[in-house]
């Protein structure tokens, strides 16, 4: 649970009550407010942990998962007020993300200018601009194909369906039988 929101100048910035979904399966209904919400911005899909869930599915798929969980991480690190957390936290997201040998490694510009000898003096906003370009990454990229792929579209469409008064769905299939015999 991520408390801690940045804003610079007008510009939008990516919400910082953040809830990760472990992976697990869950129920899968939402109210129709949910798929609706993630339709409305990146900002909104990345409030939903189910949104957060469905959106790493799509970019494993993609083979991009590591930018939401560079995201993910550097939104869990803004949080961290432990200066001995902070110098771990901040050798984790740079061993895993940042560095050269890095296992799930995201293109950014910059990473090159971190080096670890500034992992030992931490600060909560250290990857913010890195952190930016990758959100800015989604958004005007991965998110909009999200929006197109079944993992946002059959939720939707189930949503649609249980909102839809019962009368209308019986309606429909008796007209469906009329005209189709």
């Amino acid at each position: 649970m991520f408390t801690r929101a940045v804003s610079r100048l007008s510009r939008k910035r990516p919400p910082s009550d953040i809830h990760d979904g472990d992976g697990s399966s869950s129920s899968g209904h939402q109210s129709l407010k949910s798929t609706a919400k993630w339709a409305s911005s990146l900002e909104n899909l990345l409030e939903d942990p189910e949104g957060v869930q469905r959106f790493r599915e799509f970019l494993k798929k993609e083979f991009s998962e590591e930018n939401v969980l560079f995201w993910l991480a550097c939104e869990d690190f803004k949080k961290m007020e432990d200066r001995k957390q902070m110098q771990e936290k901040a050798k984790e997201i740079y061993m895993t993300f940042l560095s050269n040998k890095a296992s799930s490694q995201v293109n950014v510009e910059g990473q090159s200018r971190l080096t670890e000898k500034i992992l030992e003096e931490p600060h909560p906003l250290m990857f913010q601009k890195l952190q930016d370009q990758i959100f800015n990454l989604m958004k005007y990229d991965s998110y909009s194909r999200f929006l197109k792929s079944d993992l946002f579209l059959k939720p939707k469409r189930t949503e649609e369906e249980e909102e839809e008064p019962p009368d209308a769905q019986t309606a429909a299939k008796r007209a469906s039988r009329i005209y189709n015999t």
